[in-house]
Parts: C-alpha cells; sequence; structure tokens
C-alpha cells in the first residue's frame, strides 16, 4: 500500500486529490487559519510521499537546505519586500489626501451624470497602490456623497469603485496575489504589470461600467444616514489639511510602474554588461523602484506637508500590521509548491492534466476557481494553484509574456463568486448598507464577470503572444 502511494501514478495522484481536500477541510470546516493549514498538509503529503525527515526539515545542526525553509524562503525572499513597500506607499497616499484630490479631480472632469465612471476611475488609480480594503474605508464616504447628491442608488455608485479597485488588487503589482504567484513561476513583474494592465482595464469596463449601470438601475437602495454622518465627520477632519496636487499624486502612483516597466525593456533592448543595462537593470529592480517611490512620497507627501517623524513612524507601523498574516500564508503556500515538486506529485498531476487536453492557461483559471469557491481567500488559492501548475509549466518553454498571462488566468480565478465565505464580500455588504441577497445580486455578480472577462482576455492574448 505505502509503495503504491509513493511510486505509482494512481498513488501520487490519490495524495494530491486528498491534499487538497483536507487542506480545504481544515479551513472551511474547522476554521484553522489558512497559512496553518497550509504547513500542516504539505507536511503530511511529504511524510506520506517518503520523503526523508532531513531532506524535509533538516536537522538540528543545519536545516537551510530543508524544504520548509528553501519553500517559505524562496518566496518570501522574492515578495516580502515588494508588499511591505507597497503597503507604505499605499498609506502615505491615503493619509495626504490623495484620494480625495483624484476623485474631486475626476468628478470634476466628469460631471454629475457621469459620475460612476469617475468614482470607478478613482478607484482604478488608486487602486494600484492600496489593498482593496483600505481603498473601501478611505473612498466609501466619497461614494455616500455622490449617491446622495444625485438621489440614486448607493449601488450604481459602489459598484464602479469596487471593479476598479478590485481589478487593481486581483491583476496589478504591488498587491500580493500577482506578486506571489509571479515569483512562484518566476515571472518579470514587468510583464505582470503589462499584461496586468491588458487584463484589468477590460475587465473593469465591462463589469464596472456596463453591469454596474445595469444593475444600478434595477437595485435601489438609498445611502444610510449613518453613512453621512460618517462622511461629514471624515470630510470636516480633511478639511484644514493642504491638498496635494493631483499631478504629484499620479507621479508617485507611476512611478514605481514606469522604474520597473524600463528595467524589463532595458533587460531586452539593451546590451548586457553595458552601463545603461545595469542603471536600468538597478532602477527597474522593483524592491528598488519601490523604495525610491516611498521615500519620494514620504519627503513631499509626509515631511513638508507638516507630518513629524512620529506621525510617520505610527502610520507605517499601522499599516504594515496587516501584511504579517499576508506573508505568513505566500510563505505557506511556497513550501507547499515545494513539497509537491520534491514528492513528485506535481510531475505526475501536471502528466495528468496535459492529458486532458485543455491549454494549461485554461487548467490554471479552473483550479484557481475551484480553490476561490470552495475556501473563500484569493490569496490562497492564488499560492495553492501556482504551486500545483508550477510542474507543468516547468517543461513547458514558456516565455515571460505568456507566463505572465497564465498569472492573470490564475488572478482572474481567485475573484470569482465572491460569497458569504470571504471577508470582501461583508466588507461591502456592511460599508454599502447591502443586505445578503442584495450583495449576492450585485457584487458576487460584478466579482464573477470580471473574472470571467479576465480569463477570456487572458486566454485570447496568450494566441497572440
Amino acid at each position: 500500500m505505502i509503495d503504491w502511494l509513493q511510486h505509482s501514478t494512481p498513488g501520487l495522484l490519490t495524495l494530491a486529490v486528498v491534499s487538497i481536500a483536507v487542506l480545504l477541510l481544515l479551513i472551511i470546516k474547522f476554521k484553522v487559519e489558512p497559512f496553518i493549514a497550509l504547513i500542516v498538509v504539505a507536511l503530511l503529503v511529504a511524510l506520506a510521499a517518503g520523503v526523508p525527515t532531513e531532506t524535509l526539515v533538516g536537522s538540528a545542526q543545519k536545516a537551510s537546505d530543508s524544504l520548509l525553509e528553501k519553500g517559505f524562503g524562496s518566496i518570501l525572499g522574492h515578495i516580502a519586500a515588494i508588499i511591505g513597500l507597497g503597503t507604505l506607499l499605499g498609506a502615505i497616499l491615503e493619509a495626504s489626501g490623495g484620494a480625495q484630490v483624484l476623485m474631486d479631480k475626476l468628478m470634476h472632469a466628469f460631471g454629475e451624470k457621469k459620475a460612476p465612471v469617475a468614482i470607478g476611475l478613482a478607484g482604478l488609480i488608486f487602486g494600484v497602490p492600496v489593498f482593496f480594503d483600505i481603498g473601501i474605508f478611505v473612498l466609501a464616504p466619497l461614494v455616500y456623497v455622490a449617491a446622495k447628491r444625485s438621489g440614486k442608488s448607493i449601488v450604481l455608485f459602489s459598484m464602479p469603485l469596487l471593479a476598479g479597485l478590485s481589478v487593481m488588487h486581483a491583476f496589478m503589482p504591488p498587491h500580493p496575489g500577482p506578486v506571489a504567484a509571479a515569483g512562484l513561476l518566476k515571472v518579470s513583474l514587468g510583464w505582470i504589470i503589462i499584461m496586468g494592465l491588458a487584463v484589468a482595464i477590460p475587465s473593469w469596463f465591462v463589469g464596472g461600467v456596463l453591469y454596474s449601470y445595469w444593475i444600478g438601475k434595477r437595485i435601489n437602495v438609498p445611502v444610510p444616514e449613518e453613512m453621512l454622518v460618517a462622511a461629514e465627520a471624515a470630510r470636516e477632519e480633511n478639511g484644514d489639511r493642504e491638498a496635494p496636487s493631483l499631478g504629484l499624486v499620479l507621479s508617485i502612483i507611476g512611478l514605481p510602474l514606469v522604474l520597473i516597466l524600463a528595467g524589463t525593456f532595458g533587460s531586452i533592448l539593451l546590451q548586457k554588461g553595458s552601463r545603461p543595462y545595469s542603471i536600468a537593470t538597478f532602477f527597474g529592480t522593483p524592491a528598488v523602484a519601490l523604495t525610491i517611490s516611498v521615500l519620494i512620497a514620504f519627503w513631499l507627501l509626509g515631511f513638508r506637508r507638516g507630518m513629524t517623524r512620529e506621525k510617520i513612524a505610527e502610520l507605517s507601523a499601522a499599516s504594515l500590521r496587516p501584511v504579517a498574516m499576508i506573508l505568513l500564508v505566500v510563505g505557506a503556500g511556497g513550501f507547499f509548491g515545494a513539497v509537491l515538486a520534491a514528492t513528485g506529485i506535481g510531475k505526475t498531476l501536471a502528466g495528468e492534466l496535459s492529458d486532458l487536453g485543455l491549454p494549461v492557461i485554461a487548467l490554471a483559471y479552473v483550479i484557481s476557481c475551484v480553490i476561490r469557491i470552495a475556501q473563500g481567500s484569493a490569496t490562497v488559492a492564488i499560492v495553492t494553484t501556482a504551486g500545483i501548475v508550477a510542474p507543468v509549466l516547468a517543461d513547458m518553454n514558456l516565455s515571460q509574456p505568456q507566463l505572465a498571462l497564465v498569472v492573470m488566468a490564475i488572478a482572474s480565478g481567485s475573484i470569482i463568486a465572491s460569497h458569504v465565505n470571504d471577508g470582501g464580500f461583508w466588507i461591502v455588504s456592511r460599508y454599502f448598507g447591502l443586505s445578503v441577497k442584495e450583495t449576492l445580486q450585485s457584487w458576487t455578480v460584478l466579482e464573477t464577470i470580471l473574472s470571467v472577462v479576465g480569463f477570456v482576455v487572458a486566454a485570447l492574448l496568450s494566441l497572440v503572444v
């Protein structure tokens, strides 16, 4: 029995199926933290597959070569600095009033009739540096005011905003999902940015404009008075603060993206070993690009506008606290993927999946969708799916653009059908005063549209790159 489990194709496939089932059971049924569940399942799979203890966890004298430390370290070494710096950049932009400036300018440019589109664009732009939930906290009060002034349903104004924040969180660095997938599948963040924009913008237009206008006219939810009181309090709190210019806000958001893209194309177009190549590579390294952007933001949006060192330190500490759990989940996912590779389960699974005849981009999407719907966390869906499909990709010699599109497919699957097991579902329901039924009719359908359109665009692009 043990030999069959460890060395036969049916046995290894059984281990793969059981491991995913146990992972979902621990998270869904027993409410185990995802990073703990991933570690437990990875350890059990490794032991069941016959991986020697020394290979799995090392020894008391040396553990650096173990699967446990390599699995965690290889991915965290790639993403920890990027996610941390991206979080700091979003925090200083939010605290400086950058979101208010962006929203005001867009509302003025588009006018009252097209206010939902303006709000959606604000979510799309501000969603680059800030996490999804932070974007809601900051921009929701502005949605309340716009909906109240128009006398129309809050759904009409909230859905475009949510679509913009959601697609940026799913597809664009420095957000944890695409950064983690890029690290696990060894894709340049420059290509992730290019393909992320190519996928995110059409998805936002279909979901955040076309669908949002349609559903906003069919679900009439007035703005609750307590939300208007909170919005007014937030406006008064920021009323005396000098707002930064729109150009400065957009420059700080765009600077790291430009530097990373310059590094990506510099590595293609410039002669390797030349001084321009070295300069482009250095400044285009994501951690370096984000460090430069954060320092500039701290100076121009913080110190020069009256923030003290103590305030900056407090802001930084508060913004980084939520990052810890994200990094733990990603690290544990990296360990799980390393175990699948070391045990041979990954290659066996890769062979069986390839025999199904589906393109790898479709397989990645379907697996990500299943894991997302089952347990709710987009990050868990991404890191688990990336670990499963990495062996499939290893022997395919895909180009960087093609790998980036596989990441887009995984990211698309990770946001499908947000429902009651997803924390984002309850944030949307609470902040916009929607019942469970109304949230399912609007937000859940919106996320599914964003997911499907994102995958379709990625699949179509994969045919031509």
